[in-house]
């Protein structure tokens, strides 16, 4: 296979650039957070809680803008049938960035925690942590894995080289530099890599749509010319599911330990919710090119470029076409140009997402569960080695899964309806205990997989009102798949289920602890009449020290307004006073 040489030195060029961006942001910030006592491996995992607000903004919107968000995005607006009314992960999870920054940004940072699963743990213990870190590391390996296939399927078109290389090649480079400078060089490489796809999209935009092939696209927004209308439309019988997926992604976006590392980076409380604000709005502003190339696709006679005469929905290439697009209807240095750019730019996510991974393993299960006396130095090691683990996880993924929107669906749906009922739970509702959040785990957990996964080929146990089965006949190898389509939302109905069984089922215990229903003995979990256990958390969660407060040890001191949100606000997981703090802890051991 022939092996272009213009996209090979534009790939090396723009790969050059992010490893020295990368490993400049280590060095720059080598020192940045150590002082004051502050251990290192917790500088690498929120960048020392100094990350201003440009860098802080670029970073948190080139988490989601990354090769699942523009290329998923351009896909689905140039399949027929599905069109811009189904591409919803620019709204959805600009949304979500909204919500998240209006009700959990603020919170969270305010009690100085380091990672997401903070205050599962300060509320519900080490063993419900390491159960709610299962899911939330199943979503980080899902998310990575999307981006490397897109990244990948993009660089296979530029250079014309195989896709698992271009995927481990790719991989490697953003392991290597995300083990180089954690969070810091994460974050600048970010800035470079949201600026690549800025320009290298937008550049090409104008040259594709100017291409003799492609028709207006604001004919073939209405009318039907190559295939159907790219705006596309919502059948009444799949509303439903539209919903379901849209709420999917608003609140299934919020519980990722990617955003709120980005939180809990700030510099303050404010500063974090401005920048999700900031992050909503440049996802939309992203967006927009991705959704142009979408339309353009769709506008194309492909029988008059060097593509061929097989429209590439029929060739099975429908989640390529943002490359294809920018390969077959852009002159050759401006394709080369953008596809370099783009395909250097979309790691923005891959190596946030091992970060985060690496860093909720190494603090809340590593340190916290089985090594509470773990050196700094040696949380450092575990998290280098857990980089490359889930790196590596995350490149098998992407070269055994299929389309690009399809990954990004399956990993949302984890957080959501699993994470997000459990942190609306310990933030939100005064009262919930672990044997609670056990139940909503399970509940969440059946109701969801009970509804089959048909990108896993797990069939369903549950046919929820309105399924029923369908064959796909795959146009290439003639191959029949059998699945069944569920139109229920079936996957909100498991989240809400889960925080009612979590909100319940808390409640239920306590009555029957406290009213002497049930012997002191049965409270096997410490969760009701033993309210904490002798955990040993560091710092930021509870402290071995007597006397100790955490508005002493957090950067910003909480404050609660008169917001909604602080209205409802759980004082257990978000104030000093009362059971929670340090000193009730050791009245209750």
């Amino acid at each position: 296979m022939a092996v272009h040489a213009e996209g090979l030195v534009a790939i090396v060029i723009f790969y050059v650039l992010i490893l020295v961006v990368g490993i400049w942001a280590a060095w720059k910030n080598k020192n940045s957070g150590a002082g004051e006592g502050v251990d290192q491996s917790e500088t690498i995992m929120v960048g020392g809680r100094d990350i201003g607000l440009f860098v802080g903004g670029f970073t948190m919107t080139a988490t989601w803008v990354g090769g699942g968000y523009i290329n998923g995005t351009a896909e689905y607006v140039y399949l027929p049938g599905y069109g811009l009314a189904w591409a919803q992960a620019p709204f959805g999870y600009a949304l979500s960035l909204v919500v998240g920054g209006l009700f959990f940004a603020k919170p969270m940072r305010s009690k100085g925690y380091v990672t997401m699963l903070d205050p599962f743990q300060q509320i519900y213990g080490k063993r419900m942590g390491g159960l709610l870190f299962i899911p939330a590391l199943m979503g980080e390996i899902f998310w990575s894995a999307a981006i490397l296939s897109a990244l990948g399927a993009t660089l296979s078109v530029i250079v014309d080289i195989n896709i698992n290389m271009s995927v481990i090649i790719s991989a490697l480079i953003a392991i290597f530099y995300t083990l180089v400078g954690g969070l810091y060089s994460v974050a600048y490489t970010d800035v470079v890599q949201l600026f690549c796809i800025f320009v290298g999209l937008w550049i090409s935009v104008p040259f594709a749509l100017s291409n003799p092939a492609v028709a207006s696209i604001s004919v073939t927004a209405v009318k039907e010319v190559y295939q159907t209308p790219w705006l596309g439309h919502i059948n009444p019988s799949d509303g439903w599911m539209w919903m379901d997926n849209f709420c999917l992604l608003i609140m299934g976006g919020i519980p990722w330990q990617v955003y709120f590392q980005r939180v809990l980076s700030a510099s303050s409380a404010t500063y974090a919710q401005v920048l999700s604000f900031l992050a909503a709005f440049g996802c939309i502003v992203m967006a927009v090119p991705s959704v142009l190339i979408g339309a353009i696709g769709a506008s194309t006679d492909w029988n008059q470029t060097t593509y061929g005469s097989i429209p590439p929905m029929e060739n099975e290439q429908s989640d390529m076409i943002l490359p294809i697009v920018l390969q077959y209807l852009c002159p050759p240095y401006i394709s080369f140009f953008g596809l370099g750019a783009v395909s250097a730019a979309v790691m923005s996510s891959a190596d946030s997402s091992i970060l985060s991974a690496s860093s909720m393993f190494a603090r809340n299960i590593y340190q916290q569960a089985f090594r509470q006396s773990a050196s700094d130095r040696e949380i450092i090691w575990v998290m280098r080695i857990t980089i490359f683990v889930f790196g590596a996880l995350a490149t098998a993924m992407a070269l055994l899964t299929g389309t690009v929107y399809g990954l990004w669906y399956l990993s949302s749906d984890l957080v959501y309806v699993i994470i997000f009922p459990q942190l609306l739970s310990v933030l939100f509702v005064k009262g919930t205990n672990t044997y609670g959040s056990v139940a909503g785990y399970i509940f969440g957990l059946l109701l969801r997989i009970g509804g089959g996964e048909p990108y896993l080929k797990l069939p369903p146990f549950i046919c929820y009102p309105g399924c029923y089965p369908e064959e796909k006949v795959h146009r290439l190898t003639k191959e029949v798949e059998r699945f069944t389509v569920q139109k229920f939302p079936f996957k909100t109905v498991s989240m809400l289920a889960s925080f009612l069984g979590n909100v319940v089922f808390s409640y239920l215990a306590k009555y029957l602890f406290e009213s002497g229903t049930l012997s002191p003995k049965y409270d096997f979990l410490d969760a009701v009449l033993s309210k904490h256990s002798t955990e040993i958390m560091d710092k930021t969660t509870l402290v071995g020290k007597d006397n100790i407060n955490l508005s002493e040890l957090a950067p910003v001191k909480p404050r609660l307004n008169t917001s909604l949100a602080g209205t409802f606000t759980n004082t257990e997981a978000l104030s000093d006073d009362g059971d929670s703090s340090p000193e009730s802890n050791n009245e209750h051991e």
